[in-house]
């Protein structure tokens, strides 16, 4: 069955970074564009990064210059570098694939 983990979470202090992975199985990794989303407590779960097939990136306004999208096709993984991480970064972040698939969510705390 399709599976996607995301890793790489945590605590981080206000400028600091992380590297959010999440591993796909169970489809066509390469076939399907690749987003991550994140929702913040008491708020709408927000699109934050895409990378297409063809490796082709978009990023939400506030997180642009900071997070860099990419893929390995061949170890069926996105990645997201977060840098200059801010409190308002601070969220449970999901990767999601176009077939209509989700991870379970990871948290980051920018704090502190």
């Amino acid at each position: 069955q399709v599976q996607l983990v995301e890793s790489g979470g945590g605590l981080v202090q206000p400028g600091g970074s992380l590297r959010l992975s999440c591993a796909a199985s169970g489809f066509t990794f390469s076939s399907y564009a690749m987003d991550w989303y994140r929702q913040a407590p008491g708020k709408e779960r927000e699109l934050v990064a895409i990378i297409s097939s063809d490796g082709i990136t978009n990023y939400k306004d506030s997180v642009k210059g900071r997070f860099t999208i990419s893929r390995d096709n061949a170890k069926n993984t996105v990645y997201l570098q977060m840098n200059s991480l801010k409190p308002e970064d601070t969220a449970v972040y999901y990767c999601y694939s176009r077939g209509g698939w989700w991870g379970q969510g990871i948290q980051v705390t920018v704090s502190s």
